[in-house]
């Protein structure tokens, strides 16, 4: 019996590879590499799809989070709200550009950004909050809107992980002042290498996030504004605007897949994902929850199943981030989840088959487990 991965990205590539071998020719004979036509049709074509009026590439998830900040005028001295159970990628982009992070807890339904706590940690420093949409869950956005309303505070979405996500009817991204989103090979819209985009509908944050990817050029070689060079090459542009046409698609597969794993996996010791009823998940991972989970882990590795935890340690706890002052007592629902949540294989070739069995095993080690079981020890012959 084979093996099952966490992702498979060749199998995407097999899917559409005539498409995608026609975009790489036709950059590659263009002769234009950087900041072309590709990038500009790939970023009307993805403003479109989030349904807002610009779109700004870049070079990765990461330093779209930057440029966001950025075009919003935050540096040193200001505060920016966020969770601690997310990537690290998020905290980053706040720190690099000289403002201070205030990590407050999430909520275990969605696992996204806590907008009670988010209220208590708003302070006269605070600038902007930035909810991050994760698993592809979109975050409760309008308590956010209101609180961001209330305190003059910008809101840019971390939209790395919700790709084609929907909160209240309306694209993830389009709902705070700007979107950031990364095109890192394993999202659910990812490159063949690294890339990332900025969205928003204000014009004005529009033109200086397309002054800072490019050293704050107006014209060439005369800097504007202090700028990045951080920008989304021709080659990434020409295979994303393939992808983007299958998106829709490969998010209607993801959430097949979902609910199947839901289906086989209900009423057992496990905290399944949930879908709250005013949004639309687009389940970049299938996240379950249980008590034991380095010993499932273990166990179905013992099968041939891949999984990933993320996170397996939320920011605060991290080394490189306990300066920043954060006690354990105020955020235990990051602490929860980061000691129980397991994700399980989930990508749009994958077949039904292989949800079946995964499922399967989890059930036997559950049995098992109720039984007494033990970790296998992992260094015997």
């Amino acid at each position: 019996m084979s093996d099952i991965p966490f992702v498979d990205l060749r199998a995407q590539y097999n899917s559409i590879h005539n498409e995608l071998d026609a975009a790489v020719s036709r950059v590659l004979e263009s002769g234009k590499y950087i900041l072309g036509e590709e990038v500009a049709a790939f970023e009307e074509e993805f403003s479109a799809f989030c349904e807002t009026q610009f779109a700004i590439g870049v070079g990765s998830g990461t330093t779209a989070l930057q440029v966001a900040l950025m075009a919003c005028e935050i540096g040193e001295g200001d505060e920016v709200i966020t969770v601690s159970h997310t990537s690290v990628a998020t905290v980053a982009a706040i720190e690099s550009t000289g403002a201070r992070p205030v990590l407050v807890d999430i909520d275990l339904v969605r696992y996204t950004i806590s907008p009670e706590r988010v209220a208590e940690a708003v302070t006269p420093r605070t600038k902007a909050i930035i909810p991050v949409h994760l698993y592809g869950c979109p975050a409760d956005l309008a308590p956010l809107q209101e609180i961001a309303r209330r305190n003059h505070l910008f809101i840019i979405e971390d939209c790395a992980q919700a790709h084609g996500a929907f909160y209240h009817g309306r694209q993830v991204g389009s709902l705070g002042d700007l979107g950031a989103f990364s095109f890192y090979p394993t999202k659910n819209l990812g490159a063949q290498g690294d890339g990332g985009m900025v969205v928003t509908n204000d014009p004005i944050l529009a033109k200086r996030a397309q002054l800072l990817r490019q050293y704050g050029w107006e014209e060439r070689y005369i800097s504007k504004i202090k700028g990045l060079n951080s920008r989304l090459d021709e080659l990434q542009a020409g295979i994303l605007r393939v992808k983007l046409r299958h998106l829709k698609d490969w998010n209607t597969r993801r959430r097949t897949l979902a609910d199947l794993y839901s289906d086989y996996l209900t009423e057992l010791d496990l905290t399944l994902p949930m879908q709250p009823v005013d949004c639309v998940h687009v389940f970049h991972q299938y996240v379950i929850r249980h008590k034991s989970r380095e010993d499932l882990k273990v166990y179905l590795k013992e099968q041939g199943i891949q999984t990933l935890i993320h996170y397996p340690l939320p920011i605060h706890l991290q080394p490189a981030y306990r300066d920043l002052g954060m006690h354990s007592d105020s955020l235990p629902f990051c602490e929860l989840a980061s000691r129980q949540v397991l994700s399980l294989p989930l990508y749009p070739e994958m077949d039904e088959e292989s949800v079946r069995r995964i499922c399967k095993e989890i059930k036997n080690y559950l049995k098992n487990d109720k039984q007494g079981f033990k970790k296998p020890n992992m260094g015997a012959s």
